[in-house]
């Protein structure tokens, strides 16, 4: 396809003669496009070649924010201590590999990574076990150490963005305070499974004592 002067040029192969047809009206339906030249060229039992298998520099941009998202959510979560994670996202397909210290951990990370926007599926090989890799991903620097004092604003700030890094959960719409580790909660979601995801991920957090959810309505 080329475009000139408001002029559009379509080119390619298509099957039937109604999808030369369809590819003319939706560029006429495009604004600024006067014209179309329509050079499909119409091939019975013609099949369009597979994609190639290398992935775009969006692909990797897309995969690498899933990555990095998933990181940060499993490293402020309560159980970062127990977990020693590589997160490898191709194409949407997410894998966790590393070691959980029990099976609530473990599970508990596969949630946090399905539930990422731009996830298309989770292959979550966690081990159970106190042993840690070499090259551990998970970088604890960046967070308060287990056992320590948790500011308050350290605790909201990493709610409000595990909300924002989280999908099925209207993030934007939910306003979040916390005093001496309890986090109160409210704002207008749609439902009450959308209301006990977000009281998941608040209550996921490390340094929350408690969570307050009735100022959440739907």
């Amino acid at each position: 396809m080329a475009v000139q002067d408001g002029k559009v040029t379509l080119t390619g192969y298509v099957a039937e003669d109604v999808t030369k047809e369809l590819a003319r009206e939706i560029a006429m339906g495009v604004t600024g496009i006067r014209e179309v030249d329509n050079r499909i060229i119409v091939q019975f039992g013609y099949f369009p070649p597979e994609s190639n298998s290398t992935r775009g520099y969006g692909d990797v941009i897309d995969d690498a924010n899933i990555t990095t998202s998933i990181k940060s959510k499993l490293l402020w979560s309560r159980h970062a201590d127990g977990l020693a994670t590589s997160v490898v996202t191709e194409r949407g397909k997410v894998t966790l590999r590393g070691n959980a210290d029990n099976m609530a951990a473990k599970n508990l990370a596969g949630r946090l990574a399905v539930n990422t926007p731009g996830v298309v599926s989770v292959d979550n090989q966690l081990v159970i076990g106190n042993v840690r890799p070499t090259g551990v991903e998970v970088a604890k620097d960046t967070a308060p150490e287990a056992g320590t004092e948790i500011a308050d604003s350290w605790i909201t700030t990493k709610v409000k963005s595990t909300f924002l890094y989280s999908s099925n959960v209207a993030g934007s719409n939910i306003t979040v305070n916390t005093s001496k580790g309890v986090v109160t909660l409210s704002g207008k979601l749609s439902s009450g499974a959308e209301r006990a995801l977000a009281v998941e991920l608040a209550q996921n957090v490390r340094g929350v004592k408690s969570v307050k959810s009735k100022g959440l309505t739907f």
